[in-house]
């Protein structure tokens, strides 16, 4: 997945931490920090929550931001209530493998996740990736417009 998403969208930067990627549209590299939003990431461990049991080898997490349209006709609204462990409520089961569903944590923020993307959910995926990519394209293009006022 990672070099599929690095050799498939052009302008990108791919930053790794703890074994996790961040794939950020940057085309001159120079984002300040305060502006580096991923608009996917692939998470491999269970640093940030703990519903997806991605201690199992080889598990991850592809984490894909959308835009509000597209998440709600995926989805619905975004759902606002959490549990005690700061996770959405949203009825799926965070640790199923290869199904699209909303992000456990930032689904209120339009992200959208598959634990193991495997032959089920490989065609959705990439035609999201595409639409998260552009979204970040044109945010990118929105801030340098009003920078250059």
């Amino acid at each position: 997945m990672k070099e599929h998403i690095s050799s498939t969208f052009a302008g990108i930067r791919v930053m790794e931490a703890a074994g996790d990627v961040f794939f950020l549209f940057d085309p001159a590299g120079d984002l300040p920090p305060e502006r580096q939003m991923p608009f996917a990431t692939i998470v491999t461990g269970d640093n940030y929550e703990r519903v997806s049991e991605l201690e199992e080898p080889g598990a991850y997490r592809l984490n894909i931001g959308l835009t509000k349209a597209t998440y709600t006709a995926m989805f619905g609204a975004a759902p606002t209530k959490r549990d005690d462990r700061g996770v959405l409520e949203t009825g799926f089961d965070y640790a199923e493998r290869d199904r699209l569903m909303p992000h456990p944590v930032y689904a209120s923020q339009h992200w959208v996740c598959v634990v193991s993307p495997g032959e089920a959910t490989l065609d959705a995926i990439r035609p999201l990736l595409v639409e998260a990519h552009g979204f970040a394209v044109r945010k990118h293009a929105n801030h340098a417009r009003r920078s250059a006022l």
